[in-house]
């Protein structure tokens, strides 16, 4: 099973709405997954198999060493979380 960590800047409303969004999007292509969110500080220190984030944060976590990220332009843009995503599988 993989873990999928949602990130946003605050670990509150974009993550959430981020995290349903991958949700519906793992659910829709079969992929076993535990899909969290929380703020960007935290995910400092988290460990996670694939990272979802808005570009801007998605950068930040690349700086921090972060590997297998999905990078949103449009955070409810759930083609490009699937395109993404199916990268990873």
């Amino acid at each position: 099973m993989k873990k999928i960590m949602v990130v946003c800047g605050n670990g509150l409303g974009t993550s959430l709405m981020m995290e349903m969004a991958v949700k519906e999007v793992v659910n829709k292509i079969g992929l076993s997954a535990e899909v969290d969110h929380e703020d960007l500080s935290s995910a400092a220190s988290s460990k996670a198999d694939i990272w979802v984030a808005a570009t801007d944060v998605a950068t930040q976590l690349e700086d921090a060493g972060k590997k297998n990220i999905v990078s949103l332009a449009n955070i409810f843009d759930k083609a490009s979380i699937e395109e993404q995503l199916k990268k990873f599988v």
